[in-house]
């Protein structure tokens, strides 16, 4: 017999920041993603590693609507990712992305840069725009280039602006789609010393890296892909020192010496 009682929405579980079901992708004829599930808790640092190609930021890039999903659900923070345009204006309000290279407004300030999106989305007005700045500015430990411009500063500092720029949204989630790849080397410790600093704070947050050193240190998971799909996912400890899949030994093998 069917009941007559209207039944009531399953309750969102407020300690899974980021839940990805069955979620599929093309671009064209060319399946990118296949059938990923992943869920990400509340305060959890994940790392997404794997060969080039293997999908790793289209899958990042699908948590924020940079890219669209053709077949499961993605929730954050318990809104679904539709092509509802609210909805998407929801989640990017709560999931800040950190880009390869940089992305920063060359003919504004650095902190013209980090007020922007404050006062245009959140509309904060200028003075509270730009003391939340200050505050992200100094967290990254570049407070002083404040009134500079992007091309006056070298990558890892560029690339710390970004970060800030992205926590100046106070975001719930962060997401880092290889942030220290377009670095030279000498730079590289800079923005990962960044990272894990956030970390220690509890941010949550999804990183595609080959830093595995960094992997060790901060990840509570890692998510290995290839092909589109996550072959394998385990604690760091156990990734590196006893990988299940042979796809990820030969990936070891060749970053790790």
């Amino acid at each position: 017999m069917l009941s007559l009682v209207a039944q009531s929405p399953s309750p969102v579980d407020t300690n899974v920041a980021v839940s990805i079901r069955d979620v599929s992708k093309w671009f064209g004829a060319f399946q990118v993603l296949e059938n990923i599930n992943l869920e990400v808790r509340v305060g959890e640092r994940i790392v997404i590693a794997g060969p080039s190609g293997s999908g790793k930021s289209t899958m990042i890039r699908c948590l924020n609507g940079l890219e669209r999903h053709q077949k499961g659900k993605i929730l954050v923070n318990g809104t679904e990712l539709s092509e509802n345009r609210k909805k998407i204006d929801t989640v990017r309000k709560e999931v800040g992305m950190v880009f390869q290279h940089f992305n920063l407004f060359p003919h504004l300030t650095i902190l013209e840069n980090c007020t922007l999106a404050p006062m245009w989305v959140k509309n904060a007005d200028r003075r509270q725009a730009e003391g939340i700045a200050a505050y992200f500015l100094e967290k990254v430990r570049i407070a002083d280039q404040a009134h500079k411009y992007p091309g006056q500063l070298s990558g890892g500092q560029q690339q710390r602006v970004a970060i800030a720029r992205a926590l100046c949204m106070k975001p719930k989630v962060l997401l880092f789609d290889e942030p220290t790849s377009a670095l030279d080397p000498e730079m590289v410790r800079e923005v990962l010393d960044t990272m894990v600093s956030l970390a220690k704070d509890g941010m949550t947050m999804l990183c595609v890296t080959h830093e595995m050193g960094f992997a060790r240190q901060v990840a509570d998971r890692v998510i290995f892909m290839d092909g589109g799909q996550i072959i394998e996912e385990n604690t760091p400890s156990e990734f590196f020192a006893n990988p299940q899949h042979e796809r990820a030994k030969a990936f070891l093998s060749q970053i790790i010496h």
